[in-house]
């Protein structure tokens, strides 16, 4: 075994990253980041030996945070880090690369609001047995949630399903503007004051190919939305919502039959989508439009 480098992804390390995912994703299901665009290598984390990469990480703010909220609602800066199989048990390997992540995530932390705690979480499908054991047992994170990952077949019939009154107006939404995007965000943050989208995440969205939210209006007030994009020729949904006093007339399932017409149009035959596993009236609800659970996501935290 040679020496251990442990640095930024550059450019020229690309074959090495292919060659690094096929061998981490092969005959296996795994969360695995991509690197994303160059202003993102800051966050990424490699590690090398005898001219391999032997070990990927790197760190994403998911939900930060603004001054006003509620003060027990938390920052969450995410964490991914995968090995070679054969070096999934390798502590010091994964030590070594998370030490990294970790001082990085606490400077990303002082660019957030400090009226709010951070939380610094990870996130491994249920089957990624020694990935999870590593940080919970060796690390002491904690349990945060789990998700199930649900499917749905494009290529079965949709249903498409009309809004409940003639006064509700349903569009294809760009927000093209800084106010558009902030009447949107202003919603999202009354739907998840807890875990709200933020500028910088919603613009992430944005950039996806297909990327479109499904909207529901009245009398110009936005009452419902889920967004809808491609990505790795599935096609993903996303912050699915309808606010409090419109629920339960069937808005929900006209934005969700939607966005799937939407994507099958495109030439996709699946569309994807998380939920968290106690939130069984979305489950039931996603159920009702022919998703199907497939995966389980575990997530867990420490405070950072």
């Amino acid at each position: 075994m040679g020496s251990l480098e442990i640095r930024n992804f550059q450019q020229a390390d690309m074959p090495m990253l292919g060659a690094f995912y096929q061998a981490v994703t092969s005959n296996r299901k795994v969360v695995f980041w991509w690197i994303g665009p160059e202003e993102n290598w800051g966050n990424v984390f490699c590690a090398y030996e005898d001219g391999q990469m032997v070990a990927k990480g790197q760190v994403e703010v998911i939900n930060e945070m603004k001054d006003g909220q509620s003060p027990t609602s938390k920052h969450s800066i995410y964490l991914n880090l995968k090995t070679l199989p054969e070096r999934e048990t390798d502590s010091t390997l994964l030590r070594a690369v998370y030490e990294k992540l970790y001082s990085r995530a606490l400077e990303i932390k002082q660019n957030l609001s400090p009226t709010h705690q951070t939380n610094f979480c990870v996130g491994n499908f249920a089957t990624e047995v020694h990935n999870n054991d590593f940080f919970t047992k060796e690390l002491g994170f904690l349990p945060l949630n789990t998700l199930y990952t649900m499917r749905r077949d494009l290529q079965q019939p949709i249903i498409q399903v009309q809004l409940p009154a003639s006064n509700m107006q349903g569009s294809f939404w760009k927000m093209a503007s800084t106010e558009e995007e902030e009447e949107y965000l202003a919603v999202e943050d009354e739907i998840w004051p807890e875990a709200t989208l933020g500028l910088r995440r919603l613009h992430e969205y944005k950039a996806n190919e297909w990327w479109s939210a499904i909207t529901v209006r009245m009398n110009d007030e936005l009452i419902g939305s889920a967004m809808a994009w491609k990505e790795e020729e599935i096609g993903i949904i996303e912050d699915v919502f309808v606010r409090s006093n419109w629920r339960k007339r069937g808005i929900a399932t006209y934005l969700l039959t939607t966005a799937l017409i939407y994507l099958k149009e495109r030439g996709l035959t699946t569309a994807q989508l998380m939920v968290d596993t106690v939130n069984e009236t979305a489950l039931r609800l996603y159920q009702s439009v022919g998703f199907e659970v497939v995966e389980k996501e575990r997530r867990y935290y420490i405070d950072l």
